[in-house]
Order: structure tokens, then C-alpha cells, then sequence
């Protein structure tokens, strides 16, 4: 179904624009939605950081595009699913049991959830209080 888009005004073509990426930010929401859906909270997970060996820690949080990864030094990251890999937990046996852990935020987890969601732009894999250049502030 091609559309003649020389016909269109300037103002056509502007919201022609402005729905194509509305829907293309749609399908991108759709597929990191179903990508969440592979996990559930308290599965061990890992993901790999650029320049830094892998990390490992416990889903505890599903966001709007991300989901929330708490390590075992408490740190707390946002990564997209599209990262993650489910690991199993170490003090399990081959093929005993579940790879699920419950999850345990620690002190000062709710603060560093409210400064981290009080914006709707979330840096991926980053961990929560830092930018790709270090600690804020």
C-alpha cells in the first residue's frame, strides 16, 4: 500500500511524521514488553557492561521499557530485557530446584528508585545515581 507522499502539505507531512514514530516507539514498547514477560521478579539474571566483566543480580522490578536488576554489592540497575540472561544460583545443584531468589532491596532502595523514576529517560544499563561519565553531583 504505497502512499504518494509529493502531494502531501508541509503540515501533512509533519504529522505523518510524528505518527510514524509514535508507532514505531509503540512496536519498540511492544517487544521490550514481550521480552519482560521471559522473566519474573526474583529470577537471577545476568547482562554484560561495556568494558566491565558480566554482572549478576535479582529482577526486582519491571518498569515501563526496563526492569530493575539489584546486584549482590547493591547496586541497582535499569536494563532493557533485551540484555538479560537468566543464570542459575550457585548455591544450587545441576538442575535442582528453581533459578528464582527472593529479593531483598536493602537500605536506601526506595530513594534511589524515586530519584531514578522522577524522569521519564532512563540510560540503559548505568547503574541508578551514575551517568556513562560517573557519580552524578
Amino acid at each position: 500500500m504505497p502512499i504518494d507522499i509529493d502531494d502531501l502539505s508541509e503540515a501533512e507531512l509533519v504529522d505523518l511524521n510524528h505518527r510514524i514514530v509514535e508507532r514505531l516507539r509503540f512496536l519498540d514498547q511492544m517487544r521490550a514488553h514481550a521480552a519482560m514477560l521471559d522473566f519474573r521478579i526474583g529470577d537471577r539474571v545476568a547482562f554484560d557492561l561495556p568494558g566491565r566483566p558480566s554482572s549478576e543480580g535479582v529482577l526486582t522490578r519491571y518498569n515501563k521499557k526496563t526492569v530493575t536488576v539489584l546486584t549482590p554489592d547493591g547496586q541497582s540497575w535499569n536494563v532493557s530485557p533485551g540484555f538479560l540472561r537468566r543464570v542459575a544460583d550457585p548455591g544450587e545443584g545441576a538442575g535442582a530446584g528453581s533459578d528464582r531468589m527472593e529479593a531483598s532491596p536493602g537500605p536506601g532502595a526506595a530513594d534511589r528508585d524515586e530519584r531514578a523514576h522522577g524522569s521519564s529517560n532512563v540510560l540503559e544499563l548505568w547503574p541508578k545515581g551514575s551517568t556513562k561519565n560517573g557519580p552524578k553531583g
